[in-house]
């Protein structure tokens, strides 16, 4: 018999710098959201002021804006 696939758990997260899973209702951890350090979001902040990610094309009426 197989097992069924684990259904995440509510308020867990992946973090998109680590990729680490946390539980994003932890006090000390909201701050950060998504992240789920400063360190990780710092190093997210850098990666744009370095121009490793950068947007490249003009906004449209289209694109999502939250």
């Amino acid at each position: 018999m197989t097992k069924p696939p684990e259904q995440p758990r509510p308020g867990l997260m992946r973090c998109p710098t680590c990729a680490t899973n946390f539980d994003a209702e932890q006090a000390e951890v909201r701050l950060h959201r998504p992240f789920c350090s400063r360190r990780c979001k710092l190093a997210d902040l850098g990666r744009w002021l370095d121009e490793d990610y950068r947007i490249t094309r003009p906004l449209g009426p289209d694109d999502q804006t939250n």
